[in-house]
């Protein structure tokens, strides 16, 4: 049957964040076969992408969205209770759940319920936007139970199967593939200015006294440097979240500075940035991965130490660990390729291009799975967990059972536009807190 006559394949992505929708479009994008139950690449096939953004303090605004420049045939946000309705109702064929870790979970036993007297259901796949350097074990188990647990590396994959089978469960959802959103031309050499570009990171490090030293760093690197041009590439505005909190936005510390001309802010896709970029900074941002794969000269900073807590331990050698004052006095770190191949970066021989064929593969059997999928099984229970579970589910409004709580939102209608503007203001103030009252106790309470 020619292309154009196929049933487009009907794919739904929920997200919590900017971050994690693009992860979550682009990964659909990736996974999606070319028809249910004969594998092959998606381009045989039209896919249908409709985008669900969860309601929460992370939920993106429209510039976020359209920075991030993944396009869905439509995208609305919801609550848990409404998304599980809206699937329910539509057939789809493909879920990728990309969320936190208690989202994913609270969803697949939400799904369980909905779909208990169904014969068929979509597949569903879930996974990580970037490195995993942090709650291993618990980011894991809370992601188990989908059809596919998506690793972005050989590394990752096989940390994967060693927490599923080292607890008993199934290891068999866990699935290699690659980051999606590597791409882009590989460097050629030095641009006219040469361009400096430190990654930030909404959460990493936390403190002020952290974030003003690598802030002054990157500017006396400037005034070093004046033939360069210095890029502080941040990832929002003040007021807006991404997928985790930012009390201390550079762009409020950097009002005490005086940088130089050749200092600037800078926003948009980081593709983008990286096409200009000849040295790469960052702490532990993926941003470092992207640009290895392009082999751009790259940066992982030890000025703060090399610490579990900033993420900088997972670039152990990787041989990109450097201090500003090495790369003040002009030193290079070049990267082990054997390192850099296990991230599932920077592959020889097209590899890249095939990362995502098993995934598809994978996904096409289940699809033209005889009868029909078996419900999904979480590795979570209340028997197995019955103090962990249930606070989980209740936060999204949902009971031991993934039934909906009494009094959770309505999923029939959309909201008024008074209860919009009212959300808007309760979202604004919750930032608001976040990012000005808050630092504000936590240094009184210091006194």
């Amino acid at each position: 049957m020619p292309a154009s006559a196929t049933k487009p394949l009907r794919v739904a992505v929920l997200a919590d964040s900017d971050t994690r929708w693009k992860w979550g479009a682009l990964t659909a994008n990736r996974v999606a076969p070319s028809e249910p139950g004969e594998p092959g690449a998606a381009a045989g096939r039209a896919v249908r992408l409709d985008g669900y953004l969860l309601r929460g303090r992370a939920t993106p605004t429209a510039r976020q969205l359209g920075e991030v420049g993944v396009r869905a045939d439509s995208l609305r946000e919801v609550t848990a209770v409404e998304f599980l309705r809206a699937v329910r109702e539509e057939p789809y064929d493909l879920l990728v759940l990309s969320l936190v870790g208690g989202g994913v979970q609270a969803m697949l036993h939400g799904l369980k319920r909905v779909w208990e007297d169904r014969p068929q259901r979509p597949v569903v796949v879930t996974g990580y936007v970037g490195v995993v350097y942090e709650k291993l074990a618990d980011g894991l188990l809370l992601r188990h139970g989908a059809d596919l647990v998506l690793a972005n590396s050989r590394q990752d994959a096989d940390r994967f199967r060693a927490v599923y089978e080292g607890v008993g469960a199934d290891a068999s959802s866990v699935t290699e593939v690659a980051l999606p959103f590597l791409g882009g031309a590989a460097y050629q050499g030095e641009h006219d200015p040469y361009t400096v570009v430190f990654a930030a990171q909404p959460s990493v490090p936390e403190s002020r006294r952290d974030r003003t030293y690598l802030l002054d760093r990157l500017v006396q690197h400037a005034r070093r440097h004046p033939e360069r041009e210095v890029l502080l590439k941040l990832r929002s505005k003040p007021g807006e979240h991404t997928t985790h909190i930012e009390e201390l936005p550079y762009q409020k510390l950097v009002q005490r500075l005086d940088p130089p001309a050749n200092f600037r802010l800078v926003y948009g896709n980081m593709g983008e940035v990286l096409d200009r970029t000849d040295l790469l900074v960052t702490v532990s941002s993926t941003a470092a991965l992207e640009s290895l794969h392009r082999r751009i000269p790259t940066v992982i900073l030890t000025d703060l130490g090399i610490r579990e807590s900033l993420g900088n331990h997972h670039f152990v050698g990787s041989g990109c660990l450097a201090s500003w004052d090495q790369l003040d006095e002009g030193h290079r770190p070049v990267p082990d390729a054997e390192w850099v191949s296990r991230q599932g970066v920077a592959a020889e021989g097209g590899a890249y291009d095939t990362a995502f064929d098993t995934a598809r593969e994978r996904i096409a059997k289940l699809l033209g799975r005889p009868g029909g999928l078996p419900p999904l099984t979480p590795y979570y229970t209340p028997v197995t967990a019955p103090g962990y579970l249930p606070g989980i589910l209740a936060r999204h409004h949902l009971g031991p059972d993934g039934t909906p709580l009494p009094g959770a939102p309505a999923a029939d209608r959309e909201p008024g536009p008074v209860r919009q503007i009212v959300r808007r203001a309760a979202r604004g103030a919750y930032r608001h807190g976040v990012q000005r009252v808050a630092p504000v106790i936590r240094r009184m309470g210091e006194l």
